[in-house]
């Protein structure tokens, strides 16, 4: 079992903020804890974010769970009102990820003995802050995230995983099992990947002053997802098509033999931006374009001929044209982030 960064993280915050309320004797402290594990997200902009939705939306649940206890009364029936009517709130102001620590602070505020006191209310409301700032406090200062570090070491795991499966798809060495067991891990990497790009999108997008990002390198990265999606999309098309299109040896040999190079021109765009190609060596893209349009050829060439049993293999010819297309398009956005720092 691996422990993430986030989850430490959540850990640290949840003591660093039990150690506060102990210091300034706040009790209950198990609120400012319930509050930071809430705070924690998996980017600095994301916590900045949630921290301001959460003092907005506790603030607005603090005033409203007040206003209830003078005015309304604090029996389960005004509760449950109060949590409806907080809820309504949180969601006109699109602050759905607050409602969760917003309804623990009215419950915090309206279901304790002595609520009628302003200082009362007061004190559970700045335990809950203390927890969100902690939350704050953490994310920025102990293991900050390494976007750049953690998406390539993603890529390149799931493309090892993905290289996998194209090479043994058509020969059909790998047992059912097996394959499906990787097949599933590849859609689940992949969509996680997905994420983490949004996430670095955000950073770079609403962070840019702190944390300024190389726009040609963001959008290296950008196509290395794209290459990735669309190697699972030859995966998927392959799965549902080719052995139902009762293909020949000749056909097998056709699209094992080119998925067999388009994986190794994957894995040398790796290699390439790490930087750990030789100049003199940089020749293994040279001809791609060339034996993917024979590729191509020799596939319609076999549709032309026989369009109802050949549809499926040229359906999957087709996502792999365009999976070279996207790889060769990856090959170019490396050679212009190259040349544009180089300058």
């Amino acid at each position: 079992m691996t422990l993430g960064p986030r989850v430490l993280k959540t850990g640290i915050a949840v003591t660093l903020a039990l150690y506060i309320c102990f210091i300034l004797n706040l009790e209950p402290a198990v609120f400012a804890g319930v509050a930071a594990i809430f705070t924690v997200q998996p980017s600095i902009y994301r916590t900045w974010r949630q921290m301001f939705d959460q003092i907005i939306t506790n603030t607005l649940g603090a005033a409203v769970a007040l206003f209830s206890i003078y005015f309304l009364g604090d029996n389960p029936i005004m509760i449950g009102f109060v949590i409806v009517l907080v809820i309504s709130l949180s969601l006109k102001l699109k602050m759905e990820s607050t409602i969760p620590l917003t309804l623990v602070t009215v419950l915090a505020i309206m279901s304790a003995p002595g609520n009628e006191e302003l200082f009362f209310t007061m004190n559970r409301f700045f335990i809950i802050m203390v927890g969100i700032g902690s939350a704050l406090l953490v994310n920025l200062f102990i293991l900050p995230p390494k976007y750049k570090v953690n998406y390539l070491e993603k890529a390149q795991s799931i493309f090892r995983n993905m290289s996998l499966l194209l090479r043994t798809a058509i020969s059909n060495e790998m047992t059912e099992t097996s394959f499906q067991e990787h097949s599933k891990k590849l859609q689940t990497d992949v969509r996680k990947l997905e994420e983490q790009f949004k996430i670095f999108d955000e950073e770079r997008a609403k962070m840019a002053k702190l944390k300024p990002v190389d726009v040609r390198e963001f959008v290296v990265f950008k196509q290395m997802l794209k290459t990735l999606q669309q190697g699972e999309e030859v995966l998927e098309n392959i799965e549902e098509h080719y052995f139902q299109s009762k293909a020949t040896a000749e056909e097998d040999h056709l699209f094992d033999a080119h998925l067999e190079q388009l994986t190794r021109y994957h894995e040398y765009l790796f290699l390439k931006y790490e930087g750990k190609i030789k100049e003199q060596e940089d020749r293994i893209d040279q001809g791609i374009s060339g034996q993917s349009g024979i590729f191509f050829e020799q596939a319609l060439e076999r549709y032309i001929q026989n369009k109802d049993q050949k549809l499926r293999l040229f359906i999957i010819a087709s996502s792999i044209v365009e999976y070279t297309f996207h790889l060769q398009r990856l090959d170019q956005l490396i050679d212009q982030y190259y040349k544009g720092r180089n300058k």
